[in-house]
């Protein structure tokens, strides 16, 4: 999974979150409140900053977007910008209101008191047109545009439908963290991601299990004329609703729930960057559930780096693995396939009778896994060997030979075909690697010119001489 070479153009309302951390020892003589005795300032990105900063954790590149005022704000929020190589910097300064920040004062691990400097004055027209420009200027060098609306009037309905027209005109997706119950003002956006309380308030109904969620999301699709509703329900996970009818629910990772700020951002951006990458928004809801699973692990306002959420799907997978055995249907292993793909895994496929496992089958197991980070095996079905070796084969049900090679630590799943040969099969997963024994050649590999054609290879594993099933079937039979 790799997002290095993606940008998403981030606009919205940009802010300076500060955390002035410090220590009460005394009351004030002046009134009865505690004193703070400053230890130290803590300066970072927040509001659409914060969705950059998550971008750029996950290994993409963003383009920032916003509102700041002549103040010593925004030449803190502008230095932060110029530390940060993945992040270009696309800001408008205005004269008529101040850069947000937020002042948070903390002391022995809690937040007493937070001071907010912001301007409730509707955007003006000189502020609209820069806005504009800004995004016209910026919006060729990026695959896909978020909308971080924090209602603090950057994002007016004139820049929200031509942010929206632009990317529709290039074909980039466009993602929506929405602040306020009129989704119309979003008309056209790919995918609108409000949590429970913003759904309700967007369709005017109650949100309290599955199938509440999914009605209400599909309530407000059609007014916003949007593709999809990402519904986020925190400790809950999340519901994706497609406009052409299709549901996505995705289960929260179990883990201690440490600081839920900032998960929207998390969200929002792994989204946008999986989308960018060419993957499916049922794709990227995996991708965005494993990574707010990890932010929300963390406390503050924090982000989830790419080796993390590779490491967060990795482990889905082992778990799962553990839980199941791993014999799945056709349809079971292209979603496997599927997810495998959206983590940037390559996927390998052998096949065979595996009638009596020997130690044969085991190295050619190996060498396969070797190629490969996750390996499919499928099996021939009882006819098809019945077919292709006779009346008395196979030895072993297909379930019993499921069983066994799903136990292998190289075999990552395990399926059947019917056919004399795996070649259907082959051609709807497609596999990037195609393993046979060296007793083929490329040419006989029944698939192989499949593969190729897709840019995938075929490799071709030792063999162990003298192993195989008709030789221990014969020793068998010479014994006794």
């Amino acid at each position: 999974m790799d997002f290095s070479q993606h940008t998403v153009l981030c606009i919205g309302d940009i802010m300076l979150d500060r955390f002035f951390y410090g220590d009460i020892e005394r009351i004030s003589p002046e009134a009865p409140i505690p004193v703070l005795r400053k230890a130290r300032v803590v300066e970072m990105l927040g509001g659409v900053g914060n969705v950059a900063n998550n971008i750029t954790s996950l290994g993409g590149k963003a383009i920032v977007i916003g509102l700041v005022g002549k103040d010593s704000q925004a030449t803190v929020i502008r230095d932060v910008l110029l530390q940060k190589p993945a992040m270009t910097s696309a800001l408008v300064e205005t004269e008529h209101r101040p850069t947000i920040s937020k002042t948070r004062f903390i002391a022995a691990r809690q937040q007493i008191v937070r001071a907010d400097e912001e301007s409730n004055l509707a955007l003006q027209p000189s502020e609209e047109r820069d806005l504009i420009a800004a995004v016209e200027r910026m919006i060729p060098g990026a695959d896909a545009v978020i909308l971080s609306d924090y209602g603090k009037s950057t994002l007016s309905l004139a820049v929200i439908a031509k942010v929206i027209s632009l990317a529709q005109a290039r074909g980039i997706p466009v993602f929506v963290d929405p602040k306020t119950k009129d989704f119309s003002r979003y008309r056209g956006a790919t995918c609108i991601t409000p949590n429970l309380k913003e759904l309700a308030l967007a369709s005017g109904m109650a949100v309290d299990d599955e199938e509440s969620v999914i009605a209400a999301a599909r309530q407000v699709l059609a007014g916003a004329e949007a593709q999809a509703i990402l519904a986020t329900r925190s400790e809950k996970g999340m519901i994706l609703v497609e406009a052409g009818g299709e549901v996505h629910t995705v289960a929260a990772k179990a883990r201690e729930v440490f600081d839920v700020s900032g998960a929207g951002d998390t969200v929002i951006a792994t989204m946008a960057l999986a989308c960018a990458s060419g993957l499916s928004m049922a794709q990227a809801v995996q991708i965005a559930n494993a990574a707010a699973g990890i932010v929300v692990g963390k406390p503050g306002t924090a982000t989830a780096d790419i080796g993390e959420v590779v490491q967060a799907l990795n482990d889905e997978d082992a778990s799962a693995n553990q839980l199941h055995l791993r014999v799945q249907s056709h349809a079971e292993v292209d979603q496997m396939i599927q997810r495998w793909r959206a983590q940037g895994f390559t996927i390998g496929f052998t096949n065979g009778c595996f009638d009596i496992l020997h130690s044969g089958h085991i190295a050619l197991f190996e060498a396969a896994r070797a190629q490969c980070d996750r390996l499919v095996v499928a099996l021939n079905s009882d006819e098809s060997i019945q077919r292709l070796k006779g009346p008395t084969r196979p030895i072993n049900s297909f379930t019993k030979r499921a069983r066994v090679v799903a136990a292998i630590r190289f075999v990552d799943c395990v399926t059947e075909f019917g056919d004399d040969t795996p070649f259907e099969l082959i051609k709807r997963f497609v596999p990037d690697v195609l393993i046979k024994g060296a007793d083929y050649t490329v040419d006989t590999v029944v698939g192989a010119d499949v593969v190729t054609a897709a840019g995938g290879r075929v490799y071709l594993a030792p063999l162990i001489a003298g192993e195989s099933t008709t030789n221990i079937i014969s020793r068998s039979r010479e014994r006794g």
